[in-house]
Protein backbone atom coordinates (compact mmCIF):
# COMPACT_ATOMS: atom_id res chain seq x y z
CA UNK A 1 0.00 0.00 0.00
CA UNK A 2 1.47 3.36 -1.02
CA UNK A 3 0.68 6.17 1.34
CA UNK A 4 0.69 9.82 0.26
CA UNK A 5 2.39 12.29 2.60
CA UNK A 6 2.32 16.04 2.19
CA UNK A 7 2.58 19.31 4.08
CA UNK A 8 6.28 19.75 4.66
CA UNK A 9 8.05 23.05 4.26
CA UNK A 10 10.44 25.55 5.79
CA UNK A 11 9.67 27.52 8.93
CA UNK A 12 11.55 29.44 11.57
CA UNK A 13 12.03 28.28 15.12
CA UNK A 14 8.74 28.38 16.97
CA UNK A 15 6.68 27.97 13.84
CA UNK A 16 4.08 25.34 13.00
CA UNK A 17 3.36 22.90 10.21
CA UNK A 18 0.76 20.24 9.63
CA UNK A 19 1.58 17.08 7.76
CA UNK A 20 -1.03 14.90 6.11
CA UNK A 21 -0.94 11.27 5.11
CA UNK A 22 -3.64 9.68 3.00
CA UNK A 23 -4.20 5.99 2.53
CA UNK A 24 -5.49 4.81 -0.85
CA UNK A 25 -8.08 2.47 0.62
CA UNK A 26 -10.46 2.26 3.55
CA UNK A 27 -9.11 2.48 7.06
CA UNK A 28 -9.37 -0.51 9.34
CA UNK A 29 -9.61 -0.30 13.10
CA UNK A 30 -6.88 -2.88 13.64
CA UNK A 31 -4.33 -0.85 11.74
CA UNK A 32 -2.05 1.81 13.14
CA UNK A 33 -0.66 4.90 11.48
CA UNK A 34 2.59 6.47 12.52
CA UNK A 35 4.98 9.26 11.69
CA UNK A 36 8.71 8.76 11.53
CA UNK A 37 11.49 11.14 10.66
CA UNK A 38 15.01 10.82 9.41
CA UNK A 39 17.67 13.49 9.62
CA UNK A 40 20.83 13.30 7.47
CA UNK A 41 23.21 10.68 8.82
CA UNK A 42 20.74 9.41 11.40
CA UNK A 43 18.44 6.45 11.70
CA UNK A 44 14.75 6.74 11.03
CA UNK A 45 13.05 7.44 14.34
CA UNK A 46 9.50 7.14 15.61
CA UNK A 47 7.71 10.43 16.15
CA UNK A 48 4.08 9.59 16.90
CA UNK A 49 1.43 7.01 16.15
CA UNK A 50 -2.02 5.74 16.90
CA UNK A 51 -4.50 3.13 15.79
CA UNK A 52 -7.43 4.18 13.65
CA UNK A 53 -9.72 2.84 16.37
CA UNK A 54 -8.03 4.60 19.29
CA UNK A 55 -8.19 8.03 20.85
CA UNK A 56 -4.82 8.00 22.57
CA UNK A 57 -1.56 8.29 20.69
CA UNK A 58 2.06 7.48 21.40
CA UNK A 59 4.73 10.13 21.10
CA UNK A 60 8.48 10.25 21.20
CA UNK A 61 9.71 12.10 24.26
CA UNK A 62 11.34 14.71 22.07
CA UNK A 63 7.99 15.86 20.64
CA UNK A 64 5.60 15.41 23.56
CA UNK A 65 3.64 18.56 24.23
CA UNK A 66 4.56 20.05 20.84
CA UNK A 67 3.26 17.58 18.27
CA UNK A 68 -0.18 16.03 18.01
CA UNK A 69 -1.66 13.38 15.76
CA UNK A 70 -5.22 13.30 14.56
CA UNK A 71 -7.24 11.48 11.95
CA UNK A 72 -10.15 11.88 9.61
CA UNK A 73 -11.47 8.45 8.81
CA UNK A 74 -13.93 9.78 6.26
CA UNK A 75 -10.97 11.12 4.28
CA UNK A 76 -8.64 8.21 5.06
CA UNK A 77 -6.21 10.84 6.28
CA UNK A 78 -3.85 10.98 9.22
CA UNK A 79 -2.29 14.23 10.43
CA UNK A 80 0.69 15.43 12.40
CA UNK A 81 0.33 18.92 13.83
CA UNK A 82 3.76 20.25 14.72
CA UNK A 83 4.02 23.31 16.94
CA UNK A 84 6.94 25.09 18.58
CA UNK A 85 9.26 23.68 15.96
CA UNK A 86 12.98 23.58 16.65
CA UNK A 87 15.99 23.24 14.36
CA UNK A 88 16.48 19.69 15.65
CA UNK A 89 13.09 18.79 14.18
CA UNK A 90 14.56 19.23 10.71
CA UNK A 91 14.24 15.93 8.86
CA UNK A 92 12.36 14.07 6.17
CA UNK A 93 9.09 12.96 7.69
CA UNK A 94 7.47 9.69 6.66
CA UNK A 95 4.09 8.23 7.41
CA UNK A 96 3.68 4.50 7.81
CA UNK A 97 1.02 1.92 8.44
CA UNK A 98 1.03 -1.47 10.13
CA UNK A 99 -1.37 -4.06 11.45
CA UNK A 100 -1.66 -3.79 15.21
CA UNK A 101 -0.58 -1.14 17.68
CA UNK A 102 1.87 1.63 16.79
CA UNK A 103 5.39 0.51 17.66
CA UNK A 104 8.70 2.31 17.65
CA UNK A 105 10.62 0.20 15.17
CA UNK A 106 10.42 1.26 11.53
CA UNK A 107 11.07 -2.32 10.46
CA UNK A 108 7.66 -3.34 11.78
CA UNK A 109 5.78 -1.16 9.30
CA UNK A 110 4.78 -2.61 5.95
CA UNK A 111 3.54 0.48 4.13
CA UNK A 112 5.22 3.83 3.74
CA UNK A 113 4.69 7.22 2.23
CA UNK A 114 7.28 8.94 0.08
CA UNK A 115 8.53 11.39 2.72
CA UNK A 116 8.15 15.13 3.05
CA UNK A 117 10.92 17.55 4.03
CA UNK A 118 10.58 19.71 7.12
CA UNK A 119 13.23 22.38 7.66
CA UNK A 120 13.36 24.57 10.74
CA UNK A 121 15.76 27.48 10.73
CA UNK A 122 17.05 29.30 13.78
Amino acid sequence: VQLQASGGGSVQTGGSLRLSCTTPGPTYSSYAMAWFRQAPGKDREFVAGMRWADINARYADSVKGRFAVSKDKAKNTFYLQMNSLRPEDTAVYYCAQRYGAPVYSARDYASWGQGTQVTVSS
